[in-house]
């Protein structure tokens, strides 16, 4: 086994002992909620996440700011604990990797089928749950919908849902158009 593959297997192991870790105290729903916000943090603000990136802070400095994070925004005390751990054991890097795989495996133990949205378009949320509603009649009762705004599309949106996947993006028709002209 590869070095990398030690390190996936690792922060899968992270993520199914953080969601014993909140099952087992009746807090998994409020540790899902503070997994979510966490990723959005990471995914919009650039300074947090080159923090959680910089090999060169400190673990005593990371510590104090992981600690006055998780008091700032009332996080619970086995996601506090949680990231602590990870702060120790100089695992913040893969923090994203690790809460992303935290949600795959709760919404597996839910039995939910997890579906990606992109649209080219900012959608408001009853444009999503029309596309949530019309998913679940063809994919059944208990689906989870992650949208993600990409205006790189210009236009359309990409459903995946497993291994299924509906691309109406023009961006990906533009590519098959020059795919086409690059042949003839």
């Amino acid at each position: 086994m590869t070095s990398n593959n030690l390190t996936l297997t690792a922060n899968n192991s992270y993520s199914q002992a953080l969601y014993e870790l909140a099952e087992e105290s009746k807090d998994l729903s409020k540790v899902e909620d503070e997994v979510n916000s966490i990723l959005k943090l990471i995914g919009e603000n650039a300074d947090f996440r080159n923090l959680i990136k910089d090999p060169t802070i400190k673990k005593d400095e990371l510590m104090q700011v992981v600690i006055a994070f998780s008091k700032k925004f009332n996080l619970s005390d086995i996601f506090n604990k949680f990231l602590c751990f990870l702060v120790n054991k100089a695992r913040l890097f893969y923090l994203e990797k690790i809460l992303k795989d935290f949600l795959i495996i709760s919404s597996n133990k839910k039995g939910e089928i997890i579906a990606k949205l992109k649209a080219a378009k900012q959608l408001n949320d009853e444009e999503i749950n029309n596309i949530k509603k019309d998913l679940t009649e063809n994919f059944g009762t208990n689906l989870k919908l992650n949208f993600e705004h990409d205006p790189s599309l210009i236009g359309g949106l990409i459903i995946q849902i497993g291994s299924v996947m509906i691309d109406t993006s023009i961006k990906s028709k533009l590519q098959q158009l020059e795919t086409k002209m690059i042949e003839a």
